[in-house]
């Protein structure tokens, strides 16, 4: 009994898994690359900052005569994705 439920229980929920989900509306989309371009820009002045601080403490730590380390480029400030004009018909 134990084994029937385990796979009733088991195929119900596979089929769950494989169900196909609806395609994006244009303004899902739009948000979706507004989220993954914020986040690309999070990643980047994260790589910035940890840069700088890296820096501070290769400065503190440095013995003289050695070089400086690599300066830290920052990131260009965030731009909005431009969303595409819906084609008129």
């Amino acid at each position: 009994m134990k084994k029937i439920i385990a796979l009733t229980f088991c195929s119900l929920a596979s089929t769950a898994v494989f169900a196909a989900l609806p395609p994006l509306t244009p303004e899902a989309q739009e948000a979706a690359a507004l989220a993954k371009a914020k986040t690309a820009y999070g990643d980047r002045m994260g790589a910035f900052q940890l840069c700088q601080a890296q820096n501070r403490v290769a400065d503190r730590f440095r013995v003289a005569g050695t070089p400086a380390p690599a300066a830290c480029v920052a990131p260009p400030p965030f731009v909005a994705p431009v969303a595409a004009a819906p084609a008129a018909k």
